[in-house]
């Protein structure tokens, strides 16, 4: 199964071309039709309702993509290809809870309103899914044409692990943040919000809202986690199509996933040691790929028990916080 995995790209053009339509699809109704362009607090509900439409929008489209490969390649390929999908979308999945609590911190440090967030988060989506994509296509030719790079994304995932163990309590500081501080000495700002633009005109003149900055920082924090999570799919599969597809979704779901989360990230506390023992585990996995190769439906397992772990330990430990007085 693994052979079939690592020889066959599943993605034919009319493939890629309807996904990419299917998502600009869904951007537009977040954008245009489920409220994106009123300025609002997202409450728990409505995250909680958008995260199950994702997930479901997702696994719809892993059943699809199976039936679809069972009657043209056969049960093998099916099963292989539809694993791999799940695999790969619950460990960027998982990986994204980490942006989320970097989120949290940039929407705390600039004070941001709650109903202000959704829209820059929605900018930040379109900006990742653009991000993302250039990547993955560079990494798909990188590894097509010289595939021991995969031991050095495998590297690279096991000390960023073991970076993620020994700092997982650091905080780190914005306002030493070199950009921030260059963006702020270059750049006119309005000393206040202009309700959810990013720019405002006075006296002829363009000066940008600290609503930009905040966009800057989202944009940037997701390219520093792109360059973890990408290499960590590249661990489960090589095939262009998976690899971007289950990226996709799992980055479409990230917003609903922060309203939802950013209310009780300190009961997930202990969760970023999980994110720290999953990447260590994707990085070994590259590693000794050429020696033993563990298979997508055991990762599954091992990346799932070790996140449900971790998230059981956090609500275990933090129980007291949540009860009331």
């Amino acid at each position: 199964m693994d052979a079939v995995s690592t020889t066959l790209s599943i993605g034919e053009p009319w493939m890629w071309g309807a996904f990419v339509g299917f998502v600009l699809a869904m951007l537009a109704v977040d954008l245009f039709l489920a409220g994106g362009n009123k300025a609002h607090k997202v409450g728990f509900k409505e995250a909680a309702a958008w995260s199950f439409v994702w997930f479901t929008l997702a696994m719809l489209f892993n059943l699809g993509l199976w039936w679809y490969l069972k009657g043209s390649y056969g049960s093998e390929v099916a099963d292989v290809k539809a694993m791999e999908f799940l695999t790969g979308y619950l460990i960027e999945k998982s990986l994204a809870v980490d942006n989320i609590f970097v989120f949290l911190m940039i929407f705390s440090f600039f004070a941001v309103p709650a109903e202000f967030q959704r829209r820059v988060l929605i900018y930040g989506v379109i900006g990742a899914i653009v991000m993302r994509a250039a990547m993955i296509l560079a990494g798909a030719w990188l590894v097509k044409e010289f595939h021991w790079i995969l031991y050095l994304f495998g590297a690279f995932l096991a000390i960023t692990g073991i970076k993620m163990l020994m700092f997982a309590e650091a905080e780190p500081d914005l306002a030493k943040n070199p950009l921030l501080k260059w963006v702020k000495r270059h750049v006119r700002m309005t000393p206040d919000f202009r309700g959810e633009k990013f720019w405002v005109v006075e006296n002829g003149v363009r000066v940008f809202t600290p609503l930009f900055l905040v966009l800057i920082m989202i944009e940037i924090s997701d390219l520093i986690f792109a360059v973890d999570s990408i290499p960590a799919i590249f661990a489960i599969t090589t095939d262009p199509f998976i690899v971007f597809t289950s990226n996709i979704f799992a980055i479409l779901g990230l917003r609903a996933m922060y309203f939802m989360l950013a209310g009780m990230a300190d009961r997930f506390h202990l969760l970023k040691y999980g994110l720290a023992i999953v990447l260590l585990f994707v990085g070994t996995k590259m590693l000794i790929a050429d020696f033993y190769k563990i298979p997508v439906g055991l990762s599954l397992g091992i990346v799932g028990f070790i996140i449900a772990g971790f998230m059981f330990a956090s609500l275990w430990t933090t129980r007291k916080r949540a009860a009331p007085d």
